[in-house]
């Protein structure tokens, strides 16, 4: 038997920056206690030599967590309440804006919450923190508006409204996950900007759930369903060592259908598939039906097996063509991050396979208070080369790898 376990705490032994306080935004309530289970761990083994120093009062504490509310008028307007002081403390807020589990009364009609909702929250707290934390983090796993990212013509650019918002509102710094376009960070060019990848997450989980890859360029290839998804397909393909293929999405210019012209076709661009496991990689399922087309089109193919790795499962079009399309033989699993909100019933299909990314944003946080770089934690190369060899070592000697 070959252990994935090891020794997960960082050496950090600079000061911390300020107090540490996390304030989870309605919704992210779930994943800060994560969050606040792996700190108090961490923080309670670490030895520093500073500890006796006055910067290091609060460093150890029952929670790191800063409770807020965000109650509603009959009308539907809300305010933000911090509810303790948070001065001089450095603050990391999460916001989810994608849950829509979250419902508040209007008119005594109840809502759920949508993005701008969860937005609107996120400014009330900063703006009831009023200017008293030493440092604020915006952690915002799904970059709000990120998919309208640019200006094509007569339209709102509203991720880069939004960004240049939170910094005149007093955010230093915000972290993000696979944004659909980084250089929308240009919008803030003089404050911190951080897309993280979880590839290490994803190919983690992979290696923890199937027990049979075969991790070489004979065996497996890396897809990008679409031309904007390449330079992450790449990255993915480089890291492991597989060849690359893509699909093309032939659009009809001559309608727009839901704001967009509709896909006509999806055509592909590489070598042959036959026989091998494929790694589709891309940064959200929305719908999922592009992705689904994308399976098929690779089973057509006669390729042996597909996985679908998605930073964000948002499956608006519900999870039934899903399960369909895994009956019927065209996808083997998809895999998504708990970055965002998870109905309990996806969790419970056979074909999903959830990454947990509570620790990897602990990590994070806890660098960050340290003000120590989180180089290593935006390109985990390192990590993935030892998880895969010690995979290959559990396969040659015939051994589980758990």
């Amino acid at each position: 038997m070959v252990s994935t376990r090891r020794h997960d705490k960082r050496e950090l032994k600079g000061l911390p920056y300020g107090t540490l306080g996390i304030i989870p935004v309605d919704g992210c309530e779930e994943m800060a206690a994560e969050i606040d289970f792996h700190l108090k761990r961490w923080r309670e083994e670490r030895e520093n030599e500073h500890k006796d120093s006055p910067a290091f009062i609060g460093y150890n504490r029952p929670t790191y967590i800063v409770n807020c509310s965000l109650p509603r008028f009959g009308t539907g307007e809300g305010k933000g309440v911090v509810q303790e002081s948070v001065r001089g403390m450095d603050l990391y807020l999460l916001s989810d804006v994608c849950n829509y589990s979250k419902t508040y009364k209007m008119f005594g009609r109840e809502n759920h919450m949508s993005p701008d909702d969860h937005y609107q929250n996120l400014k009330r707290v900063i703006s009831a923190i009023g200017g008293k934390a030493r440092r604020i983090t915006v952690i915002m796993p799904y970059l709000y508006e990120s998919r309208q990212h640019k200006r094509v013509s007569r339209e709102s650019l509203d991720c880069a409204i939004a960004l240049q918002e939170l910094v005149r509102m007093g955010v230093d710094n915000i972290v993000t996950f696979d944004a659909h376009d980084p250089r929308v960070m240009n919008a803030i060019p003089l404050n911190g900007f951080d897309t993280v990848q979880p590839v290490y997450q994803f190919i983690k989980a992979l290696l923890h759930n199937i027990s049979d890859l075969k991790i070489d360029s004979d065996h497996m290839l890396v897809i990008s369903p679409d031309e904007g998804g390449m330079k992450r397909a790449v990255y993915f393909a480089n890291l492991l060592g597989l060849d690359l293929g893509m699909f093309y999405k032939r659009r009809d210019y001559t309608r727009i259908v839901d704001g967009m012209h509709p896909v006509v076709a999806h055509e592909f661009l590489g070598s042959s598939v036959e026989g091998k496991d494929m790694i589709v990689i891309d940064d959200m399922i929305s719908s999922g039906d592009s992705c689904l087309e994308v399976a098929r089109a690779l089973k057509k193919r006669h390729a042996k097996r597909v996985f679908i790795c998605s930073t964000f499962g948002m499956f608006t079009g519900g999870l039934e063509k899903f399960d369909a399309a895994f009956e019927e033989g065209s996808i083997d699993r998809v895999l998504t991050t708990n970055l965002i909100y998870q109905r309990p019933e996806l969790l419970e299909r056979p074909w999903y396979i959830s990454c947990d990314m509570s620790k990897y944003i602990a990590y994070i946080v806890d660098t960050l208070n340290h003000n120590s770089s989180i180089s290593d934690l935006l390109d985990p190369k390192d990590r993935i080369f030892d998880i895969i060899a010690r995979y290959n070592e559990a396969q040659e000697k015939g051994v589980p790898f758990i």
